[in-house]
């Protein structure tokens, strides 16, 4: 994507935030809109999020359950009270139900008496056939056999036999209904707030995963796109090697793809999830986009991710099928780690924006490309990632000779940080400018939504309450404005 055939290459400002981060109610509802009125009056022109599919129990954003699914848990209780969907006194009950059943429930009973919506939600269904009827069984069955992942189901659901399927079909019919209304609950809210946001001049700005979880509707429906054996186990998995966030390297556990089966079929499975997340987001993020040119593959008996190998990916060959496709591809490659000139060769040549974060600026050399003085308009900057510290405890944690580099870098700063880390990310002549809410509000360590390499305790940072005042605002478009980016 060039800087000629887009308006997202006009220097703006952005925000990073997931709406599971939002203040209770965190979902689609009230909240979502109130941060959108807090980027407008600041400014901002960006919302950015990470990943909104349905999650596995330990919350990660980046295993969805499905690559075309919402989560349900962001559904507006009171939106649907104010479309009559439900009544008022709606209680959830004693318990909190994490897939919303009780809601659902209650509204699938309500639709029917709903010409609109029955018409509505029947149109959704055939539209989206191509992935929502297994989705809907692939959560029903993993319900049945006690959310066990569906390579541990007993035979005939595992390999999909047609027959059962068939059976199940009837027998769950009730149960996949409530799945599917889910799905459409969660797109008609989408879609609502995608055009509030619109009509006040913010874009979403959404994250798209190379990989997908081993135990999710899109490797049951399609194993063979997988590298698995004849278990349903894979080969080898996903990870990368040893780098600045883990010593020994991350291994994720994701099954690798079978680029060469995927190639014989015009790479359709990419083009269909690709096209699904662009009908949600205006800019897509491509998680780990140094996997698309040599991806990191781990044997699945391997002690340490440092034990992996590296395998050739499809290249220019994928996204070459995918313009022809879906014509220009507003993503953003996410080139951090290990890059080398082919990974930046290949970025070019797609015409990707790649992003820059100022926590690894003060690396280095001078010719470390996070520093600002190297940026490029055609890249996208960050204090931090959701992946990396808060840039205040990024500061307090960083070495002595870090700190100086970047207290000289930064002409001595006079404001409390992160403040300096954000005027310089404002100042970068990349094209847009992230900044995490989490550093906008000064936070530390404590803000951090997720920790790579660790188990437990990530993903569940959120914001406080009338934290984003009418001061914050104005002293953000103050900054916006010195800085070329207010929208």
């Amino acid at each position: 994507m060039s800087e000629t055939d887009s308006c997202w290459w006009q220097r703006q400002a952005g925000v990073l935030l997931h709406p599971t981060s939002l203040p209770a109610p965190a979902d689609l509802g009230s909240m979502a809109r109130h941060f959108i009125d807090f980027l407008d009056q600041s400014g901002f022109r960006v919302w950015q999020m990470l990943p909104v599919g349905p999650v596995h129990e330990d919350g990660s954003p980046y295993l969805p359950l499905s690559s075309f699914a919402g989560d349900t848990r962001l559904i507006s209780i009171s939106d649907l009270q104010a479309e009559g969907l439900i009544n008022d006194h709606f209680s959830r009950g004693d318990s909190y139900d994490p897939e919303q059943r009780q809601l659902l429930a209650q509204v699938y009973s309500a639709l029917k008496g709903s010409d609109k919506h029955q018409a509505a939600f029947s149109h959704f269904k055939a539209e989206q056939s191509g992935w929502l009827t297994d989705y809907a069984l692939f959560r029903c069955l993993r319900r049945r056999y006690g959310n066990l992942p569906w390579y541990q189901w007993p035979d005939p659901e595992r390999h999909r036999e047609p027959g059962k399927l068939a059976a199940l079909g009837w027998e769950l019919e009730y149960d996949m209904g409530i799945e599917c209304l889910g799905q459409y609950l969660f797109s008609i809210q989408w879609q609502a707030l995608r055009q509030y946001a619109a009509q006040r001049g913010i874009r979403l700005f959404g994250d798209l995963p190379i990989h997908v979880a081993h135990d999710s509707a899109d490797v049951w429906c399609r194993p063979d796109l997988f590298d698995l054996d004849v278990t349903g186990q894979p080969r080898e998995v996903a990870g990368v090697p040893p780098d600045a966030f883990a010593d020994d390297g991350q291994r994720w556990g994701n099954p690798l793809y079978r680029w060469d089966r995927l190639e014989q079929e015009g790479f359709q499975w990419w083009i269909d999830r690709l096209q699904h997340q662009i009908q949600h987001f205006d800019l897509l993020r491509l998680d780990h986009f140094r996997g698309f040119e040599a991806y990191w593959a781990i044997p699945v008996m391997a002690s340490s991710a440092a034990q992996g190998h590296w395998r050739q990916g499809p290249g220019e060959k994928l996204f070459a099928v995918l313009s022809q496709a879906l014509g220009p591809l507003p993503l953003v490659a996410e080139d951090l780690g290990d890059i080398t000139p082919a990974v930046e060769s290949l970025r070019r040549a797609a015409g990707f924006p790649g992003m820059r974060v100022l926590q690894f600026a003060f690396e280095g050399s001078p010719s470390n490309p996070h520093r600002p003085h190297n940026h490029t308009t055609d890249t996208v900057v960050y204090t931090g990632t959701h992946d990396n510290d808060t840039s205040l405890g990024w500061w307090q944690g960083c070495s002595n000779d870090t700190q100086g580099l970047a207290m000289a870098y930064l002409a001595g700063p006079s404001e409390p940080f992160p403040w300096p880390l954000i005027r310089a990310a404002l100042s970068s002549v990349a094209a847009l400018a992230i900044i995490p809410a989490q550093d906008l509000l000064g936070l530390g360590s404590e803000g951090r939504m997720n920790t790579p390499g660790t188990v437990g305790g990530n993903w569940q940072w959120q914001l406080e309450p009338n934290r984003l005042t009418q001061e914050l605002a104005h002293r953000l478009h103050h900054a916006l404005v010195i800085s070329g980016r207010a929208g």
